[in-house]
């Protein structure tokens, strides 16, 4: 049984739940002798694009259904479909001009014909035009029923597409925590790495120095020196990790603001990759990439979770 509601806007308890970009949902019903079937599917988007299915003679609902949607929806690419079907077959009429008109054809065309026998009533029934099907004239009144009817089955459907939704963007936000505290400690998995790579670089560095002098004397040492301490900065990664730590604070304070967070997180999961990415080619030691890698791999998960809520 389809609620009825009046044709206002969409109103519901702001929330600050994370959603989910997809979702379907279904509401059906009868309007007299018609069946009536809405579907909205939602997908990843941008933004919120709209797609209307509407049958003819039903256009008068794409301003209600546009209006409600956008107040309901922040983001996706949505689909809705109307598909309107006679329950009951139709009932038929005798056109009588036509009737006259074929007898008296027929009749004449007998009449020409030596032995023909007269017509028979089944086959001028047959004949086209002769029966015709009564349409159904909606009247203002009954078409007005319709709108309210249709609008209330579009209302429904939309409330259990936010329903799915935002069932979906509970299930993805415990992902997305369970990941930043993944990505937490490897970050400190990494820290601990980190800590001695710049003395590392320099020792090996200057002990690849110190054979080159033996074998080219004149190289001036300073100057030596002075590359070498500018390259074991440049391995230095704890600027990396530090911004790293910043960015999964950001991540955690969006999950708990809530709401239609889904671009920000989505340009903030681009600098997990930028600092990870750097991590990885500064790395002097095997152990450290391996866990930027593994930074990778989680970060690239994250990203795809994240492309999915609202």
């Amino acid at each position: 049984m389809v609620r009825r509601v009046p044709s206002g806007c969409y109103k519901r308890h702001v929330s600050k739940q994370i959603s989910s970009m997809t979702g379907f949902a279904r509401s059906e019903g009868l309007i007299g002798p018609l069946g009536y079937v809405f579907e909205v599917r939602s997908v990843n988007g941008r933004g919120l694009d709209l797609r209307l299915r509407l049958p003819p003679g039903f256009d008068a609902l794409e301003p209600f259904i546009r209006e409600q949607a956008g107040t309901a929806l922040k983001r996706g690419n949505v689909t809705v479909n109307l598909a309107i079907k006679r329950e009951e077959s139709p009932r038929i009429a005798l056109d009588q001009a036509a009737l006259d008109q074929a007898l008296e054809l027929a009749l004449g065309l007998a009449a020409r014909i030596p032995g023909a026998a007269p017509p028979r009533a089944e086959a001028l029934l047959a004949l086209p035009g002769v029966m015709r099907a009564i349409t159904e004239e909606a009247g203002e009144a009954v078409g007005e029923q319709r709108q309210i009817v249709l609008r209330a089955a579009f209302t429904q459907a939309l409330d259990q597409l936010v329903a799915a939704r935002a069932a979906e963007g509970v299930r993805t936000v415990a992902m997305l925590v369970h990941q930043l505290d993944e990505i937490a400690a490897l970050r400190e998995q990494a820290i601990s790495l980190a800590a001695g790579q710049p003395a590392m670089q320099r020792a090996r560095m200057l002990d690849q120095l110190q054979a080159l002098l033996r074998e080219v004397p004149g190289l001036p040492e300073e100057r030596i020196a002075q590359e070498v301490a500018l390259l074991a900065a440049r391995s230095d990664v704890r600027e990396e990790l530090d911004r790293l730590g910043a960015h999964i604070e950001a991540a955690r304070a969006l999950l708990a603001e809530g709401g239609a967070v889904g671009r920000r997180f989505d340009f903030l999961t681009q600098e997990f990759v930028r600092e990870t990415n750097t991590l990885c080619s500064k790395s002097a030691s095997v152990p450290l990439t391996a866990v930027g890698l593994r930074l990778k791999s989680v970060i690239e998960q994250m990203r795809e979770q994240v492309q999915n809520i609202e």
